[in-house]
Parts: C-alpha cells; sequence; structure tokens
C-alpha cells in the first residue's frame, strides 16, 4: 500500500518563503559588510617620520576617527533593527523586498555621506545630507514593518507586540535626525550634534510609553 507523505501547498510555500527571506537577510548581510568595508578605507593614515611624530598626527584626523566610530555604530544599529523583524518573517513580498533595498541604498551611501560630513566648510547642508540618509533609513525600517504586519508576512506564532519595539525606535530615530536638520541651519555645529545625543532619552522615555499602553495589533 503506498503512501503519501509528500509538502502539502502550504509547507511547500513555506519553505520557498523561508528560502527567499535567507537569501534576502544573506544579501543584507553582504552589502553591510561592504558598507562598513568602505567606511574603514576611507580613515586618513597617520603620518610620520618617527612614534612621536606619527602619534602627534593622529589628533590631527580626530574629526575623521569620530565620524568613522558614529557611522560605524549607525549603520550596526540600522543592520540590528533589519535583522531583528525579518527574524520573524515567514515570506518576504514583492514591495517589503523594493524597501529593503531602498534602506540598502541608505546604508552605502553612508560613507559618502561620513566624507561630506568631515569635509570643512558649509556645515548646514553637509550635516543635513548625514541626517536625512538617517532620517530616510529610519523611516523604511517602519515602513517595513507596516507591510510585515498589514501583508501578514510573520509567522503564526510571532507574538502581538514583537514588532512594536522595533517600531518605536526607528520612528523616534527619524524624528531626532529629522529635527537636527533645520536645527542645524539655526545654530552652532555643536548644538546640532547635541540633538543627536537626545536620542537615548527619546527612546527611553517613547519605551516607558508603549510598556504602559494596552496590546493591539
Amino acid at each position: 500500500m503506498p503512501t503519501h507523505h509528500s509538502h502539502t501547498p502550504d509547507s511547500r510555500n513555506d519553505e520557498t518563503g523561508t528560502v527567499s527571506t535567507g537569501r534576502l537577510t544573506a544579501f543584507v548581510d553582504a552589502a553591510i559588510a561592504i558598507a562598513l568595508t568602505l567606511l574603514a578605507l576611507d580613515l586618513p593614515v597617520p603620518a610620520g617620520d618617527t612614534t612621536g611624530a606619527m602619534l602627534r598626527s593622529v589628533p590631527d584626523h580626530s574629526k575623521e576617527y569620530l565620524a568613522f566610530a558614529l557611522s560605524f555604530v549607525v549603520i550596526a544599529a540600522h543592520w540590528r533593527a533589519h535583522h531583528e523583524i525579518f527574524r520573524y518573517v515567514r515570506s518576504p513580498s514583492s514591495r517589503l523586498t523594493s524597501l529593503t533595498l531602498a534602506w540598502l541604498f541608505m546604508q552605502v551611501l553612508m560613507p559618502f555621506a561620513t566624507r561630506v560630513i568631515t569635509a570643512d566648510g558649509a556645515f548646514p547642508p553637509r550635516f543635513s545630507l548625514y541626517a536625512i540618509v538617517q532620517v530616510l533609513a529610519s523611516t523604511l525600517i517602519a515602513l517595513m514593518i507596516r507591510e510585515i504586519r498589514h501583508e501578514l508576512l510573520y509567522r503564526t506564532d510571532v507574538p502581538p507586540r514583537a514588532f512594536a519595539q522595533s517600531r518605536v525606535r526607528s520612528l523616534c530615530l527619524a524624528a531626532v535626525f529629522g529635527a537636527s536638520v533645520p536645527l542645524s541651519f539655526l545654530t552652532t555645529s555643536t548644538g546640532a550634534y547635541l540633538c543627536w545625543l537626545t536620542a537615548p532619552l527619546v527612546l527611553t522615555v517613547a519605551q516607558r510609553i508603549q510598556n504602559r499602553a494596552p496590546t493591539c495589533d
């Protein structure tokens, strides 16, 4: 008596979706690695014929080194946010793939934006370019979450508030970076950078408000 234990249509669809999600995630990881590599390649090399001369040349490039550290942390945070939401994705839609590609464009643009912000002169537009890249990247994460939830692209075992924290974080970061753009034209460079330092406080307040809110889909 023959037995039929082939995959059902639903299981085949789930397997296909898992493969598609894995491929997209692997592509994201590779692109992020390239962006971080390009970021490091732009670092200036300390100059000097002696150890003392070389060490004295390091402060001359402190702006570039700090910008590298900042951009590394920012890219890593964006990658982590993407990773946190995609671990729940059952199968990506065409729109979700397009949003991911747009988000990746912001990540590979980061090394260029870092070079722009460390250049001399015309601080407001240079600063604004970097901030706008962050606004778009964070907004795209929020749009991905909306697409995943609206089209039910997540697994059935995902808890209701699985995406809530990532959505709040992305919207808060978009708001902070967005607010810094007009501020860069109205105040000094120090004031504009200080606006970015409020991000942890804004995230903490938003998280507390979210935790007090009732759970909703």
